[in-house]
């Protein structure tokens, strides 16, 4: 397996791979892997000749400096895990290589019809504006043509299926890959490194109560699910719900059943943020 680090040498090793004919899968990460991220490296290995791992922190995606700063790295200890799967590159450059000053200082310009506007970017303004600066580029260099993402992230996957779509980045097949859990139901997340062995025990509510949700919801209403998520997720010492809301699975927009709806949770595990989400059978399934 070979790291690259420099935009000129990943250019120039996409560029042979095309005139070799090879099929590239890309499987964007911000590095400290886990078995989450290796589900999706084992996917694109075997649907793909060649498969890229980034292992990149995106500064660009960060509103918060000191969540930035905490991110955990380990690229010797993800190279390692990539190499073992299959990986035939790792691309792992510097915020300075992949973007000049000026867009660094600049947040990044994008339509995002509405997908910003809910959750997520309610909470974090300009974090996707990064997202999709950082993919678009990703996808400019790498030129792949299947691209993998966990569907714990539902937002971003909708969000990057909307960019592929603006941009014209019609040749790229977006791959949506279902949330990896430990045996205890817990979302993986690099975050969760930063969780005690209680604080994990704590977090795993978060995954209960969703899945309870699936029964209350037979029948509740969409608020009165919400609602009860909340209060239920709530009632755990040391977990505060920031939001939980039930969406059309492709607008992310508010509904009044559940036929198509997905349930987004973030919750404060004491100081670390984690994210799930949970699918509401309907008529549509």
């Amino acid at each position: 397996m070979q790291i690259i680090t420099t935009k000129e040498e990943l250019c120039r090793t996409v560029r042979a791979l095309k005139e070799q004919n090879k099929t590239i899968g890309l499987v964007p990460t911000m590095g400290a892997l886990h078995e989450g991220h290796a589900s999706l490296v084992r996917r694109c290995v075997s649907e793909n000749d060649v498969a890229v791992v980034s292992v990149f922190v995106n500064p660009t995606q960060f509103n918060n400096k000191e969540d930035l700063e905490k991110y955990p790295r380990n690229i010797n200890r993800d190279a390692e895990l990539l190499s073992s799967l299959g990986a035939a590159f790792v691309f792992a450059p510097t915020p300075e290589e992949m973007y000049s000053a000026e867009e660094m200082a600049e947040r990044f310009a994008f339509d995002f019809g509405g997908l910003d506007e809910v959750m997520e970017g309610k909470m974090r303004p300009g974090h996707f504006n990064g997202v999709v600066q950082v993919v678009s580029k990703l996808f400019r260099m790498v030129q792949p043509d299947k691209a993998y993402f966990g569907e714990k992230d539902y937002q971003q996957l909708a969000i990057i299926r909307r960019m592929t779509k603006v941009m014209h980045f019609d040749d790229i097949k977006i791959i949506g890959c279902p949330i990896v859990r430990e045996a205890s139901g817990l979302a993986l997340s690099s975050r969760n490194e930063r969780l005690s062995e209680a604080e994990k025990q704590t977090a795993v509510n978060i995954s209960r109560v969703l899945r309870e949700s699936l029964s209350y919801a037979k029948t509740h209403s969409v608020s009165d699910t919400e609602q009860w998520v909340i209060k239920s997720i709530n009632a755990v010492s040391g977990l505060e719900v920031e939001y939980y809301e039930i969406v059309d699975r492709t607008t992310l927009m508010p509904v009044s059943d559940f036929s198509h709806a997905i349930g987004c949770v973030t919750v404060y595990c004491g100081p670390v943020r984690l994210i799930d989400n949970i699918k509401y059978p309907g008529t549509c399934d």
